[in-house]
């Protein structure tokens, strides 16, 4: 059995902090950096990589990362 890391692209983390938020488990308004704790802490550095390579840092706010949002409901 071998252990393989996840590819954190920049598409997965946004549709990771959609779910979180539309959960209600974190606020658009929370920085970042709150993501962390739903991640694990091995693949953390891999997904502060990302970030910093989209050019995010961890104090933006969630919204800030999840962009406009479409809404089918309106």
């Amino acid at each position: 059995m071998s252990l393989s890391t996840i590819q954190y692209s920049i598409d997965l983390i946004k549709t990771e902090a959609r779910e979180l938020v539309h959960k209600g488990v974190v606020s658009r308004q929370q920085p970042i950096y709150s993501l962390c704790q739903f991640i694990p802490a091995r693949e953390w550095t891999y997904v502060e990589q990302e970030l910093e390579r989209c050019n995010f840092l961890l104090r933006d706010r969630i919204a800030d990362l999840m962009g406009r949002e479409e809404w089918d409901n309106d």
